[in-house]
């Protein structure tokens, strides 16, 4: 491919083929295209917004490094993370030349063809930085040197940047026993962007994680106690909620390998505890602990209103030589079947008809769009559907979740669209594809009859960020 080849967005990309579809489907995008980005689940570090001079580094700090699903794609292909400059955990050398890292990235640049990837690197390189050329293994530095070049300016700052995505609201995740110094810090500040927390206990919670007994240390520290029983435990993850509601928070989030709950006795749950801090829990008890963990948090959102995310079915560090060199979050976890409707039951016979609580899940096992969780969220006042999340926060995941999960959930059961992402920069891409997914989905109900025109105008309009907003209390 030569140094000069094009890079064109089409304004009608992605739609459907069908003329009328097509017209209609362009009109309505059209009417949300600008409008607000409702982000309330994702992973930008809020140290960016923090402080007001904080500059993104290389394009390869920012774009590469950071983001697994760009290295994932690599890796897949026998380039080490090593190579793409990923850190190790155990400080061993990765390449450190940028510029290098970058030459290798586009070289490859031709693997990420008709990925979600891939759309939203030709929207970030097209409409962020200006970039007019495919990458390629020719111009790759001297794209590098362009987007290094706006890097530089006052207006790719991460508040700048905030502020030209037009983005309304963003909700960052983080640990239980973090202590938020960022977020008081933006608080504190007279900048106007709005940038809120959520609760994520998980690394409290899930005692067969490998670095449970350090996080049930750094959570007794910030709460000033030591965490020696279970009714320690749960003082503690109340008294961390509270203060995250201080700061903005609306939501919590959880992740689990399985969506099964139950409810355990005091005693019996004290004793799974005793067990692990004793570092002689197994696996049966750790499947028991956070089952009943999770009807804990249900508990706890009734009463202090906080909205509960549940992410369920990924079997986190598939590869462990990956996991053991780099850590958590390095594109090696990778989805299981998963069944909602026994597993959940317990849980939602119990807090599923509170009007106090709003339970949002995710599924990344699409077998149960029609089966179970459009069911149990076209049911259940206290459930939600999230949207189509990580592997299938893509075109054909978005038009799959429509055609399965709406005529029995409906579209007011459904939350909208989240980012769910660590490269700030793709949010804007993300929102776009989604809002496009949207109105290629409503046009097709006009077209075959199912709606009319007043209603696709409505459904437009609560799809790209009404739902979001409503469902996450924003």
């Amino acid at each position: 491919m030569s140094a000069t080849a094009r890079l064109s967005l089409a304004y009608e990309r992605y739609f459907t083929g069908d003329a009328a579809q097509r017209a209609l489907a362009v009109e309505l995008y059209a009417q949300v295209a600008g409008e607000p980005l409702v982000c309330p689940h994702g992973h930008v570090d809020p140290r960016m917004f923090a402080d007001p001079d904080y500059q993104f580094g290389s394009p390869t700090e920012l774009l590469l490094i950071p983001d697994h699903y760009i290295f994932r794609m690599l890796y897949s292909q026998g380039i080490t993370l090593e190579r793409l400059g990923v850190p190790r955990t155990d400080g061993g050398a990765v390449e450190s030349d940028h510029r290098k890292i970058w030459q290798t990235f586009a070289d490859n640049y031709f693997l990420f063809r008709g990925t979600p990837t891939g759309m939203w690197l030709a929207h970030e390189l097209h409409d962020v930085f200006g970039i007019r050329a495919k990458l390629n293994s020719a111009n790759a530095q001297a794209i590098y040197d362009q987007i290094a070049e706006a890097l530089s300016k006052p207006e790719f700052r991460p508040r700048a940047m905030f502020e030209r995505f037009n983005i309304s609201v963003l909700a960052t995740t983080d640990a239980a026993h973090d202590t938020l110094d960022y977020h008081q810090q933006i608080a504190a500040s007279d900048w106007k962007g709005r940038v809120v927390p959520t609760f994520r206990p998980d690394a409290a919670v899930n005692i067969d994680r490998p670095d449970w007994r350090t996080s049930i240390d750094e959570l007794g520290k910030v709460c000033g106690f030591a965490i020696t029983s279970y009714r320690k435990l749960i003082e503690a993850l109340e008294s961390r909620r509270a203060y995250f509601k201080s700061l903005g928070a609306t939501a919590t989030d959880h992740a689990a390998l399985t969506p099964y709950t139950n409810e355990l006795s005091e005693s019996e749950v004290d004793a799974i505890f005793q067990r692990a801090l004793a570092g002689k829990a197994s696996e049966a008890d750790a499947t028991a602990f956070t089952g009943h963990m999770l009807m804990e948090m249900a508990r706890m959102s009734c009463e202090d209103g906080l909205v509960m995310q549940f992410h369920p079915g990924s079997f986190r560090n598939h590869n462990e030589v990956i996991f053991n060199r780099f850590g958590f979050d390095k594109g090696c976890d990778i989805p299981l079947a998963t069944e909602y409707t026994r597993n959940l039951r317990p849980l939602l016979n119990k807090y599923g008809n509170d009007a106090r609580l709003s339970l949002i899940l995710f599924t990344l096992d699409e077998t149960t769009y029609a089966r179970e969780l459009a069911p149990i969220a076209g049911h259940y006042p206290a459930v939600k559907l999230g949207p189509p999340w990580w592997f299938h926060d893509s075109w054909n995941g978005m038009m799959r979740f429509r055609d399965q999960a709406m005529e029995t959930a409906g579209l007011y059961n459904t939350t909208g669209f989240n980012d769910d992402t660590r490269a700030f920069p793709s949010i804007p891409a993300r929102h776009d594809v989604a809002r496009r997914a949207d109105a290629n989905w409503i046009a097709s109900l006009v077209t075959r009859g199912i709606i009319d025109r007043e209603d696709a105008d409505e459904m437009i309009h609560d799809a790209a960020y009404r739902l979001a907003a409503k469902a996450y209390k924003f």
